[in-house]
């Protein structure tokens, strides 16, 4: 089934992956609710209009696939859009719920993976994202048998992986992570840094 998604992504070096991955989704980009090539630079807009015209974006959305990039801590903008879309939200008598998040490694950098689960994690956590880091390893109940065929996309409530790995079956990861965010009770979930 087709979820709302938002890409969260440095602009100055991930744009290329953003396209990637909207063309991934094939007609299921439909529901995509991000920036897109086409979208109007938003660089000299005030820091309020910016958070607005995400927080606009991001609210009807329930899956983020968050880009991770060498620069991507430099970004202003990450670690909001992040905190925005874990935040249960009140907006015209509606409340969200917490989105679930799936981290997409960029192509260049898959070997981030591999040193990840080797423990040897000084690039990794050089470069992503403080909540992304805060969310690995924190689920607190035991697996169902359905999560334990596939174990290692459960065992945190912000899974990564390899870009190619990911433009292959994008819908598997992004089903993946809305699963999780209707099971928050499964996880010790941190929304802000």
């Amino acid at each position: 089934m087709a979820r709302k998604t938002f890409i969260s992504y440095k602009y100055s070096e991930a744009q290329d992956t953003r396209d990637r991955i909207i063309r991934a989704l094939g007609s299921d980009a439909q529901y995509y609710q991000g920036e897109t090539s086409a979208s109007p630079n938003q660089a000299d807009l005030k820091t309020e209009t910016i958070k607005r015209n995400l927080s606009h974006m991001i609210y009807g959305t329930s899956v983020m696939i968050v880009v991770i990039s060498p620069n991507m801590r430099q970004s202003a903008w990450i670690d909001w859009e992040l905190e925005y879309c874990l935040k249960a939200m009140s907006r015209d008598g509606r409340i969200s719920q917490s989105n679930g998040v799936v981290g997409v490694v960029q192509g260049e950098l898959d070997d981030w993976l591999d040193q990840l689960f080797r423990k040897s994690e000084s690039r990794w956590k050089q470069c992503a994202s403080d909540l992304i880091l805060l969310n690995q390893d924190n689920r607190t109940v035991p697996y169902e048998l359905h999560e334990a065929l596939s174990a290692d996309l459960f065992k945190s409530y912000i899974s990564c992986v390899s870009e190619a790995t990911f433009l292959n079956s994008p819908n598997v990861f992004i089903e993946n992570a809305y699963e999780k965010s209707q099971s928050l009770n499964k996880y010790n979930i941190r929304k802000q840094v």
